[in-house]
C-alpha cells in the first residue's frame, strides 16, 4: 500500500505497438483527437502544446450530447518513458488530479500504466462511482490500442 492508495486509480494495458509510437500518440493533437476518451466520446481541441508547463484545452463531447470542458498541463515529459500531467476542468481547478503515464517495452509491445492520484479519497470515489473513471480509462486505453495497432499496420506514424 502506498500513502496515496485511497486516492489512486491505476489502469494498465499492453499495446501491440512499439514504445516510441505509443508515446508519440500523446505528443500531437492530430493523434490525440483520434483516440482520446471513452467509447462514444469525441474531442474538440481549443489549444494544444506538448511541452512542460504548456496546456491542452479541450472539450469532450459525450454520446448523449453533453460537453465536458477539460484542461491538462504537462508537468513532466521524458520521451519515450514517462509523461506526468495535471488534469482538471480548467486552469486552477482545485479538484484537478495528477496522472503519471509510464511506457514500458514488453518485447515488440508496450505496457502503458496510467496512475492517477486525486486530491482526496472523496474525489477519487466520486470519479469511480459517478463518472465511471475506471471503465472510462480502460476504454480510453482500448481506443489508444486500436489506434496505434492501426498505425503500425498502415505505417502511418509521424
Amino acid at each position: 500500500m502506498t500513502a496515496t492508495a485511497d486516492r489512486e486509480i491505476v489502469i494498465s494495458r499492453v499495446l501491440d505497438a512499439p514504445r516510441e509510437l505509443v508515446f508519440e500518440a500523446f505528443t500531437a493533437v492530430r493523434h490525440l483527437s483520434q483516440w482520446w476518451g471513452p467509447e462514444g466520446f469525441s474531442t474538440t481541441t481549443r489549444a494544444f502544446e506538448f511541452s512542460v508547463g504548456a496546456e491542452w484545452v479541450f472539450v469532450m463531447h459525450g454520446p448523449d450530447g453533453t460537453d465536458y470542458p477539460e484542461w491538462i498541463s504537462w508537468t513532466e515529459i521524458a520521451p519515450p518513458e514517462r509523461i506526468a500531467l495535471l488534469h482538471g476542468e480548467f486552469r486552477g481547478d482545485p479538484n484537478a488530479f495528477e496522472s503519471v503515464l509510464t511506457f514500458t517495452p514488453e518485447g515488440a509491445a508496450t505496457r502503458i500504466e496510467m496512475r492517477t492520484v486525486f486530491p482526496t479519497a472523496e474525489l477519487r470515489d466520486a470519479a469511480v462511482e459517478e463518472h465511471r473513471a475506471v471503465e472510462g480509462g480502460q476504454q480510453t486505453l482500448g481506443n489508444l490500442a486500436a489506434y496505434v495497432a492501426g498505425t503500425v499496420r498502415t505505417g502511418a506514424s509521424g
